[in-house]
């Protein structure tokens, strides 16, 4: 087969067999806006974890890798290019055990620890650092606090560190080390997994904890970080209950993790790539739960706190795989599916906006579901990165109603997912855009699009596919997977796009 029918089969644009006789049918009520999708649910993370931050973002200002006051200038253009709203930062389990004062003041005067399994921490990247890394990519800062093995005073003089005016003895130590200005904190979390590596913690103690640190956590009214609640794991809703009863007026959210393991069995996940159709469906089928686990935290939080003022934040989300090889902690290649993992995560995401205020991927750059690889002076992007670019519309959109009736079905031994997953918002643009998951690895599908209330001419975007379930590009082939434009025109006023396997779409609807 030549290149051009290559690529037409990829994108489904060709062997029509493979649609079904019945289109699914989509219909959008533009008429009827429901919440805001925050553009913080599309927040990253970055952890100082394997090659996350040293080497992947941070090289240091003597590299040979081109770099801007010791950040890679790629990894920072890349970022910039992704649109990143938020980022999430010291960790993690790391946040619990890292003290503030090791990463300020002269570099070479640091003191160099030992984190985790003998892991070296440099300290190289600190508070002065990692603000000069948001404002470069023009994000704001979620950062996390020391509950595990710090103090209240060691926190508030954080808080006080970051955000303290005039003449301070805090304020005055920071223009010291080269910052006069105040940064902007636009959150602060007390502790992280305060059940697990954070502490080990009772929601009850925490509860306290949280309560103390909070009370003493000053910051200038106008520049106060909005405080979250460090909260549960995956469907335990024990947290939430008892969080979102005894800390109302004291947080505006209370955070939950869950990640996406193929097998569901955390001493084998499964691989990253060379997997088995079997593996497919379990990974997509498996992060689907997110919606059921979601509907529980918020069917906790509608009891304690009918008012909404306190919001679900899912700052750890992704897939997490046996490691691949020894290039370093938690690193693990990124693929096709793992592009379709993130579009299903948002449109959850977006069907519960109303709650879910926040989120932040697992991890930004060479950690688990990375948007970018390193090694040395190469980069790579990763599919991942692309579904979050072509996703970028939907950050403060007004979410849509949305109906899909006569879906398919993906079905595989006996397991069985919905074939298309949809969802619908205005943008700020003033756009009704629309984006399509088809699950299905081998089938592709036709899809009637109808907006009550108006006549759809068109729609022209990008589709992210290939004939691999594992396709992902590396330092040798950085381009194997990569958006492709896309457009379809409406015939006798009717509006039907092609959406190819295992394939996610996002389209701007010609009105």
């Amino acid at each position: 087969m030549n290149t051009i029918k290559h690529t037409l089969a990829v994108l489904g644009l060709i062997t029509a067999p493979a649609f079904a006789a019945t289109p699914v049918s989509i219909n959008i009520d533009a008429g009827k806006p429901g919440p805001v999708i925050s553009k913080y649910v599309y927040g990253q993370f970055a952890e100082h974890l394997g090659t996350g931050v040293y080497e992947g973002m941070w090289v240091g200002t003597k590299s040979s890798i081109p770099n801007t006051r010791g950040w890679r200038n790629d990894v920072v253009g890349a970022l910039k290019e992704l649109h990143v709203p938020l980022v999430r930062w010291p960790g993690g389990c790391f946040a619990d055990t890292y003290h503030w004062r090791d990463g300020i003041g002269p570099q070479d005067k640091r003191p160099s620890n030992i984190y985790g399994s003998h892991i070296e921490e440099i300290n190289a990247v600190g508070t002065h650092e990692f603000f000069d890394l948001i404002e470069m990519i023009g994000a704001d800062a979620y950062v996390n606090g020391n509950v595990g093995t710090g103090s209240v005073q060691e926190m508030a003089d954080w808080v006080q560190y970051m955000t303290a005016e005039g003449g301070s003895p805090l304020a005055r130590l920071r223009a010291l080390n080269g910052r006069e200005k105040p940064w902007k904190v636009a959150y602060f979390g007390i502790g992280n997994e305060l059940w697990g590596c954070g502490g080990n913690m009772k929601p009850d103690y925490y509860a306290n904890l949280y309560s103390n640190y909070e009370h003493f956590l000053w910051a200038p009214e106008k520049s106060r970080p909005k405080m979250i609640a460090s909260g549960g794991s995956g469907f335990d809703t024990a947290w939430t209950q008892v969080l979102s009863k005894e800390l109302k007026g004291r947080t505006i959210g209370i955070t939950v993790h869950q990640y996406t393991v193929p097998t569901g069995n955390w001493e084998v996940k499964g691989k990253d790539l060379g997997f088995k159709e079997g593996e497919w469906i379990s990974t997509l089928a498996n992060t689907l739960k997110m919606d059921q686990l979601i509907k529980d935290h918020v069917a906790v939080l509608d009891k304690s706190d009918p008012e909404k003022k306190i919001g679900l934040m899912v700052d750890e989300w992704g897939t997490w795989y046996d490691e691949a090889g020894a290039r370093s902690a938690l690193f693990q290649q990124n693929s096709l599916r793992d592009a379709l993992v993130a579009a299903l995560n948002f449109h959850i995401f977006h069907e519960h906006a109303e709650r879910v205020t926040l989120t932040t991927i697992a991890q930004m750059v060479n950690v688990l579901q990375a948007m970018i690889l390193t090694d040395k002076e190469k980069m790579v992007l990763t599919p991942t990165y692309y579904t979050f670019q072509m996703y970028a519309p939907f950050q403060d959109a007004k979410s849509l109603p949305l109906a899909i009736a006569d879906n398919t079905s993906y079905t595989l031994g006996t397991t069985t997912i919905p074939g298309v997953s949809a969802s619908a918002a205005r943008a700020k643009d003033g756009k009704v855009y629309l984006s399509l998951v088809n699950t299905d690895p081998h089938k592709a599908v036709d899809v009637a699009v109808n907006v009550s209330g108006t006549k759809v001419n068109g729609a022209a975007g990008k589709v992210l596919t290939s004939a691999a379930m594992d396709a992902h590009n590396t330092f040798q082939n950085p381009q194997v997977i990569k958006p492709a434009a896309f457009s379809a025109r409406a015939a006798g006023g009717k509006l039907s796009i092609k959406v190819p396997a295992k394939a996610v779409m996002v389209v701007a609807l010609e009105e």
